[in-house]
């Protein structure tokens, strides 16, 4: 079976997770500061001249996480294959990936604090960190504000900035959102939409970005199509 496009929508904030063909290391070794560094640097070289915003990211020891809006079709795959690029010519040769990246669109409003928070207490999450904030190669901290200095190439979505009328409003507000963690729930919810690369959102968000994106949003239902009976006129 052809495995389907990328999914995209212009102007469309995505979630991607791109899981490494080898881990860096096991959860029980000691992190691998010096290369995780390296990892981040070689993603903020890729972002440079990119059409899109970046809003969060995270490393982990298997994977690279991105919430992101591109600004074409293009500038999400550059993004990735520079990283890889950089990652399987200076640091390890052949795959990078264990298969292509996998990404969801995601409802403004709705899901972007939602992917915010999956993608920046990965590592705590994973037992990595004792706390989303204090794993350094991720955008917690910057959007906590607990970073002296804040980290160069995000763009805060709207959706953060809704969060208070001042810097520490807003991340004092998304500090209690990476505190409070994801409901169960709302953590499969990103989990199979990532997994499937289709669209999060509710009802009128998927009716109005189907016909925007550029493949099918959601999985067709399962099952054979119900057969139409003899004389009846077909169904719209």
């Amino acid at each position: 079976m052809a495995r389907l496009p990328r999914l995209y929508a212009p102007e469309t904030p995505q979630l991607i997770e791109a899981k490494f063909a080898h881990a860096l290391a096991s959860p029980e070794q000691i992190t691998p500061a010096q290369t995780l560094d390296r990892l981040a640097a070689w993603l903020h070289e890729s972002l440079v001249g990119q059409a899109l915003a970046l809003h969060g990211w995270s490393l982990t020891l298997d994977r690279l996480l991105l919430v992101a809006t591109p600004h074409d079709d293009q500038a999400l795959p550059k993004l990735v294959q520079g990283f890889a690029r950089r990652y399987a010519t200076r640091l390890q040769h052949g795959r990078v990936f264990e298969h292509r990246y996998r990404s969801a669109l995601l409802q403004p409003g709705r899901w972007v604090l939602p992917a915010l928070v999956y993608v920046d207490a990965m590592a705590a999450r994973l037992n990595l960190a004792p706390e989303a904030t204090r794993w350094p190669w991720a955008s917690a901290a910057h959007h906590a504000g607990t970073l002296p200095q804040p980290q160069e190439g995000l763009t805060p979505h709207p959706d953060y900035w809704g969060l208070g009328n001042t810097p520490y409003e807003r991340q004092a507000k998304y500090l209690a959102l990476l505190q409070g963690g994801m409901a169960a729930t709302e953590l499969q919810e990103v989990e199979r939409a990532v997994f499937g690369q289709w669209a999060l959102g509710d009802a009128a968000f998927l009716e109005h970005i189907r016909h925007r994106a550029n493949r099918r949003i959601s999985p067709r239902p399962r099952g054979r199509p119900r057969l139409q009976a003899k004389g009846q006129p077909p169904k719209s």
